[in-house]
């Protein structure tokens, strides 16, 4: 029970004073042992305090003992007030002085700290994890207190819990002389990260989310189930709608799907006139044709007439109205409705939660800007269908919705599991670094207490929606014959990236981000993750690692990547590649660890996605242009620095190591030092590298990134992937929202072309063979992929003859060809 309020004056120092409307007045005093024994004696002298090691001390002894450690250099003892009642004891001491120091290499910085609570008389809700947090906001506003070490009782579950809610990871299990403990350590950025998630999971409208310190599963949907269509009114869904059929009619006419004729002309605009396959509707929109034919279209120009009245835009009606033309298979239609009705719901959600303007996101950080993306792939009209997920799933697992996300983990039979990892790590390191000694433990009792032998397993992490939806059911027989277990949740809290099954920990910040197959349908594909891929994904990304490592050319660039270090895959029998070939059923199951970039910044640099070069927040305003003023910088030249550490390193990849990668925003990630990009680095390397028509010898594990395209199609490897999915956008958002001429966007791509072949005249032959000035390129479909096949676009294991091709188009880099007098000029221009 509490004790009654302090009778002597309260004429001590108070050391700490903190109040929140939940839990009242927290405040530390200095303890003293004459005035504040007797109290402490009714705390430690009772069951609950057994791992305190005091039950069996009189108050004269606790007195004693508590003499001594007031007296203790570089050691604090506080008592801690609740509304100016005594609740609990902190004690501070320094790491070098203690028995811990033998255990471990002490860090400038490290502060020890032992806390008690009093038993409560009447239980306050998450009281614990209140009175903690103060304590460790206590320590750290001292500046020369880096990280706090903490030494609990191995037995102690309950205080586990709560040291890993504020940020704590047991990292090792060490004997003193008196217990058995776990040595555990938080620093000011973890406890930082824990707050935020808190913050997060405590935001109204939060749904649902598992919170394994809470051990309650939050959804607000069941008792206020309006949550899930509260940002869908008439004038939100009008507005979202306007901008698919935008995007629709734009994407469409420029793969020459839809054919509009211009009626009449205004300088640069031009005013179309679109007729339906029924012939009954029409649809009358201005526009400006720029290279690539973009279609820049007027979103406020557009309407659908029909029988001569103007009817508000639709884009369910606008798919339905060219079904023929687009050449929807009647069997598809309504899985394709659907996934355009999912992208309009997450737009009109992105409308409508609070966000952060173009501006502000211009110098946020990388989280931040991850979460603040309203649009998804440029290309695609149907880009966030996300089938399979629920009105709460959505809340809980978009990575707009920036819920914190808590992975579950299974153990899986080495029968059917297999673990691959690159050179510096191995299988017990890897655990040891991402999970926290404790439910390691946790995990090895649940076997145990299974009858199984914890060493015939490995570990998979899991996304929560897959096990709920997807393989508690499908994959039962195997759950059945104890070839799975399911071990229960982890620990931290994670965010969900741009590519949605990718997790970046908030907890631990400098833990690796973990990649989960998640089999929803999403943009052409199940989302699954291969567990055959899982094999030798490692390998290969330790291989482009060391071709990276030794290309003189690419480190002068600074050209990195993200290696996925660790992949772990199950494959069940039932699946068999030879019995079904490749189907999402084959990839319900696996993981993989990909490396922090965070550890590769500098100081004061920053990381973007560069996904967000094409942002355009709510109120109309690109991020873009905001990033460049803040840089300081012309965009001619803050152009020139983003192509010469984009582009030139994968003209070097294309050209000298014949390497293509899948090199889109949401794949690359951007190093900003004041708001200027200085470095890139690829990621998603493991699914998305290919080695076009190469004959050089390759480790058998490699062998697979190994295809034979025809030699034409080689070089789309730029045009398609750079020129037409990410600069056509990229060009035409500076000319709308900057005044930027996209001439001049296209004579800077030029530019840093010939500056490449330039410099690297001993490929000169390979420049001529695939020749990027030449007069036009295929023009390679995307959204008749995805309209011929939305279940599955690509057959992933001969994707070039699965491509959709219609005509050419002119090379806006064609202009700038290299010649003599033109090199003689831009050389200068180099030097000057």
């Amino acid at each position: 029970m509490t004790a009654a309020p302090l009778k002597e004056p309260m004429n001590h120092t108070t050391f700490f004073d903190r109040h929140s409307d939940e839990h009242g007045r927290l405040s530390l005093i200095p303890f003293c042992p004459d005035s504040h024994s007797a109290i402490l004696h009714r705390w430690v002298s009772q069951p609950y305090a057994a791992f305190w090691g005091m039950l069996d001390k009189t108050e004269a002894e606790v007195k004693e003992e508590y003499y001594k450690l007031c007296d203790t250099p570089r050691t604090r003892v506080y008592l801690g007030l609740h509304n100016d009642r005594p609740a609990f004891l902190v004690e501070t001491y320094a790491v070098e002085d203690s028995p811990l120091a033998r255990h471990y290499s002490v860090q400038s910085g490290d502060i020890g700290m032992h806390i008690l609570l009093a038993p409560p008389r009447h239980p306050i809700p998450h009281f614990s994890h209140a009175v903690l947090s103060a304590v460790m906001d206590f320590i750290f506003e001292h500046p020369d207190n880096l990280r706090v070490v903490v030494e609990p009782d191995h037995r102690n579950d309950k205080i586990h819990r709560l040291n890993k809610r504020v940020g704590f990871f047991h990292q090792q299990r060490v004997q003193l002389a008196d217990k058995e403990t776990y040595l555990a350590f938080c620093t000011r950025e973890q406890f930082a990260m824990a707050k935020a998630r808190e913050d997060r999971v405590n935001e109204p409208h939060t749904l649902p989310h598992y919170d394994p310190y809470r051990s309650t599963c939050g959804n607000a949907l069941t008792t206020a189930p309006g949550i899930a269509s509260e940002s869908i009114d008439s004038e939100t869904w009008a507005k979202v709608n306007r901008q698919l059929v935008q995007k629709a009619l734009s994407e469409l006419c420029h793969e020459r799907i839809l054919d509009p004729r211009c009626v009449d002309t205004t300088a640069l605009w031009c005013n179309y006139r679109l007729s339906t396959d029924s012939g009954d509707v029409e649809y009358r929109f201005t526009a400006q044709r720029l290279p690539l034919n973009h279609w820049q279209i007027d979103l406020y120009s557009i309407e659908r007439m029909e029988s001569g009245r103007s009817h508000e835009l639709d884009a369910i009606d606008f798919i339905v109205d060219f079904q023929g033309s687009l050449g929807i298979d009647s069997s598809r239609l309504a899985s394709y409705l659907e996934e355009v009705t999912s992208t309009l719901c997450s737009s009109a959600y992105k409308q409508q939660r609070p966000w952060q303007s173009a501006k502000y996101l211009a110098c946020a950080d990388f989280q931040s800007v991850e979460t603040g993306m309203t649009e998804g792939h440029p290309c695609f009209i149907a880009n966030n269908g996300r089938i399979g997920f629920s009105a709460a799933d959505f809340r809980a697992y978009a990575p707009e919705a920036a819920a914190p996300v808590t992975l579950m983990w299974l153990a899986a039979h080495k029968q059917r599991a297999h673990f691959s990892v690159g050179p510096d790590l191995d299988y017990q390191q890897l655990l040891s670094e991402e999970l926290d000694l404790s439910t390691r433990n946790r995990f090895t009792q649940t076997l145990v207490e299974r009858g199984v032998e914890p060493d015939d397993y490995l570990w998979i992490p899991i996304h929560p929606w897959q096990w709920l939806n997807k393989l508690s059911n499908i994959y039962a027989p195997e759950i059945a014959s104890n070839h799975l277990i399911l071990l229960g949740y982890g620990d931290d809290a994670y965010l969900a990236q741009q590519s949605i099954r990718t997790f970046y920990n908030i907890s631990q910040p400098n833990k690796r981000y973990v990649k989960t197959a998640l089999s929803i349908l999403n943009m052409g594909f199940m989302r699954g993750l291969s567990a055959y891929y899982m094999r030798s994904t490692p390998a290969i990304n330790q291989w482009l690692r060391e071709l990276i490592d030794n290309d003189a050319y690419l480190q002068s660039k600074g050209f990195d990547m993200l290696r996925e270090i660790a992949a772990v895959g199950y494959e069940i029998p039932h699946y068999d590649k030879q019995r079904i070939g490749d189907n999402p059923y084959r990839k319900m199951l696996a993981a993989l660890w990909r490396e922090n970039p965070h550890s590769r910044l500098k100081p004061d640099q920053r990381l973007m996605t560069m996904a967000s070069l094409l942002h355009v927040d709510p109120a109309g305003e690109a991020l873009l242009p905001a990033l460049i003023e803040a840089s300081g910088l012309s965009i001619d030249d803050w152009l020139a620095r983003y192509f010469d550490v984009y582009l030139t390193p994968l003209l070097h990849c294309f050209y000298q190591h014949e390497l293509a990668f899948m090199p889109h925003g949401e794949n690359l990630i951007l190093v900003f030092d004041n708001n200027i990009p200085v470095r890139a680095i690829m990621k998603d390397i493991g699914e998305e590298i290919v080695l076009q028509n190469s004959r050089q010898p390759l480790p058998e594990d490699v062998e697979r990134i190994k295809v034979d395209v025809p030699e034409e199609m080689e070089v789309l490897a730029i045009f398609t992937d750079v020129f037409d999915c990410f600069f056509r956008f990229m060009s035409a958002t500076l000319y709308q929202h900057a005044d930027y001429p996209v001439e001049d966007f296209w004579r800077g791509v030029g530019h840093c072309i010939r500056d490449y072949q330039h410099d690297n005249p001993q490929l000169a032959a390979r420049f001529e063979q695939h020749d990027l000035f030449a007069d036009e390129f295929a023009l390679s479909c995307l959204n008749r992929l995805q309209l011929r096949n939305n279940q599955q676009m690509v057959d992933l294991t001969d994707p070039a003859n699965s491509l959709c091709f219609a005509g050419t188009l002119n090379n806006p880099v064609a202009p700038y060809r290299p010649s003599l007098q033109l090199d003689s000029d831009h050389l200068r221009s180099r030097e000057e």
